[in-house]
Formats: structure tokens, sequence, C-alpha cells
């Protein structure tokens, strides 16, 4: 069937739903909008059984090959802590590697995560973060991410990416072209980040330029960055940053997607209308709205009308549209994993338990947020 406007305005978001179960007005917006991806929360997770059956009802009236995901980092950013079992941060287990001299820790902690996020139900994992954890981001990020540095960093998201990958789920960096450098948080403001282009050439963007072949994923911040020819531009929306630098430049040929549009960190630089068309036209390929019904039927009718108003929009729009058809299409072919059997379940509670206890006394020394953001509480 060939594709409409409306039909390919719709497959290029990602939304997030109410509660544990859809509500009569859900089912309905989902069957107008079909969109490309669904994301969960803690409000959404009770259960492995009752996770999976929301999925498989949320992505059955939406677009084919559906994104169904979460975000499972470990640490204090863990949708699944409440319902499985705590994992550890990527700073606790980047800093074990270290300190062990056990590279391999990274591969198993990916592992665990792709095992857990699977037995739910969900096919992608919003990890890992490749922000350096710099002075300035240290109360905003906390244990988010594995080091300092970008080789730090890069070695911990190579065996992070190739755990996920060998468990058949699908990885996203985040969040381009780092966060590293900004001392506000973007779920409520949009940081002015200083750092020059060769500082972030140099260091915060080395884990996209390494690893950008097995990132299958990558999300753009709200940032911006006003020492680069970004300008005061958020990334999110930032023609510089999406279609220049990462795809160009670095060569990146993989899905990218917005962080949550519903973020102060661009609704304070754009209304959400604009910023989905701002994003969409300076190259993402799919824009994230992760709670409010009314925010997703404003942004997919704001698409669809800068469709009919403008014919090279609507050409963007389908064209994108069938890039991330054939993307989902390859990405997500083998189809969700079959449910763990309470044995399974049980062997995967003792291997997490078994590997927080590795990882413990890093675990101890792991750095927490200035305040609970919704990244972490959500």
């Amino acid at each position: 069937m060939k594709a409409t406007v409306r039909t390919a305005a719709g497959s290029l978001l990602v939304v997030g739903l109410s509660g544990t179960e859809l509500t009569g007005m859900e089912r309905a917006w989902l069957r107008l909008v079909r969109p490309g991806g669904i994301i969960l929360f803690k409000r959404n997770i009770t259960d492995a059984p009752q996770t999976r059956a929301l999925l498989d009802e949320a992505t059955g009236l939406g677009a084919p090959h559906s994104v169904r995901c979460v975000d499972v980092e470990g640490g204090t950013v863990n949708r699944l802590r409440d319902a499985l079992a705590p994992l550890p941060s990527a700073q606790a287990v980047g800093s074990a590697m270290r300190r062990l001299r056990k590279p391999a820790l990274a591969r198993q902690h990916g592992e665990l995560i792709a095992r857990a996020v699977r037995a739910f139900g969900f096919n992608t994992t919003l990890a890992p973060v490749v922000d350096l954890a710099l002075p300035e981001s240290t109360e905003v990020l906390g244990s988010r991410t594995a080091g300092a540095t970008a080789a730090e960093v890069t070695d911990y998201a190579r065996a992070f990416l190739a755990g996920l990958a060998a468990q058949g789920v699908i990885g996203c960096g985040k969040h381009f072209p780092g966060l590293g450098g900004a001392d506000g948080d973007t779920h409520f403001v949009m940081p002015a980040i200083g750092r020059t282009t060769q500082q972030l050439w140099q260091q915060d963007v080395v884990p996209y330029r390494e690893l950008h072949a097995a990132m299958p994923m990558v999300m753009t911040n709200h940032a911006a960055f006003p020492a680069t020819p970004g300008r005061n531009t958020p990334a999110s929306a930032s023609p510089y940053w999406i279609a220049t630098v990462l795809r160009k430049r670095i060569g990146y040929r993989g899905i990218i997607l917005s962080d949550d549009l519903e973020m102060g960190g661009i609704l304070k630089f754009l209304p959400v209308e604009e910023a989905a068309v701002a994003a969409i036209r300076a190259g993402t390929d799919l824009v994230e709205i992760c709670r409010s019904a009314e925010l997703v039927l404003r942004t997919y009718e704001a698409l669809i009308a800068e469709g009919e108003r403008s014919s090279a929009f609507r050409s963007l729009v389908l064209q994108r549209a069938r890039e991330v058809e054939r993307k989902r299409a390859r990405l997500y072919a083998k189809g969700i994993a079959r449910p763990l059997t309470a044995k399974q379940s049980e062997m995967l509670h003792g291997q997490i338990d078994r590997f927080r206890e590795c990882i413990a006394a890093s675990e101890a020394d792991a750095i927490a947020p200035r305040a609970t953001s919704p990244a972490e509480a959500s």
C-alpha cells in the first residue's frame, strides 16, 4: 500500500503510554497515529507478562516492525529495577573494568541488560550513555557514564554494545554530540555548553566516530553549543550536528532518535510542533514523546500540516518514513524473544545478583545525581 503523509508522519513517532494497560482513548489515538515505536517507563511496568501484553497490544496498533524501547542503563536509570532487579551503573562497571583489569565486565553488563529487556518483551534499550564524565556534568549525569576520557567511555561502550548484539537487542548511543560539558539538566533547561568544535570532535564525539557502525541507534540531546557552527540551536533540531557532523562527517547510517520532545531543554526553545518539524528537517528519523497524548497528537498533526503546506517537506517525510521502515525491518527481523520460563527467570536473577556483587566495591563509590530528575524517577 502506498504511504500517505498521514501514515508516514505517524511512523516517525515513538510514543509513551499512561499506565499498565491501554485506555480506550489510547487505543483510539494509536489506531489513528500508528506510531513507529513505543517507549515504556516504570509507571507502565508491573511484571514481564503484563509488560509483554501491553507492548503486544500497543505495537499491534502501530507501524510494522515497531521499536519497543525502554531505558535500562543500570544504576539510577533502570525501568526494570522494581520488576526484576537492580543492575550496576555504567560508572561502576567502567571503574571495575579498570580496577580489576577485566574488560569483559562491560560485555557481561550488556548481555545481562539485554536478557532482562528481552524477558519483558522489549527489542531495544536506550543505552549506553557515551557522554564523558567531565566536572561540569558530575551532578547532572551522576553515575550514568563509564569514564572521564573518550578512551574509557569507548572501551566500555564497545564491549557493552557487543553484549547487547550477542543477545539480539538493539542499543542506542546517547546523548549526541555529548552532555559531558552540561551544567544543567536537559529535562528542565537547555544548557549552553561552551566546548569548542575541536574539543568536541577530539573528545566528546570520539565514541561515535569509533563505534558508529556498532550503534544501531543514536539519540541526540537538547543542549546548545554556541562555540560551534551549531550556535544556539539545540542539537536535536540542528542540521549542523545531525546532517553535517553525524551523517556526513562521521558517516552514521543507523537510526537517529531525538530525546523526548516534552523536555524543557527543547520546549523552552521551540513549541513541540515546531520542534518536531525542525528535528525531521535537520535529519532526525524518529522523534520521541514520552507521556502526553495531547503532545503526540499535536506533533502528528503538525507534521501532516507542514507536509500539506510544503511539497518539499511532504517529500522529505515520505522519504524518511520509507528509509526508517527499511531500517526497522532489518533490525527487528527476528521478532520478539519468547518469554522466560520460571527456571530461566530464576537463573537470570541469580546471574544479576552475582554480577552486582562483583561490581559492588565500585558501585559504592558511584556518584549520585544532584537531585532526582525524570531520568531517574520515571
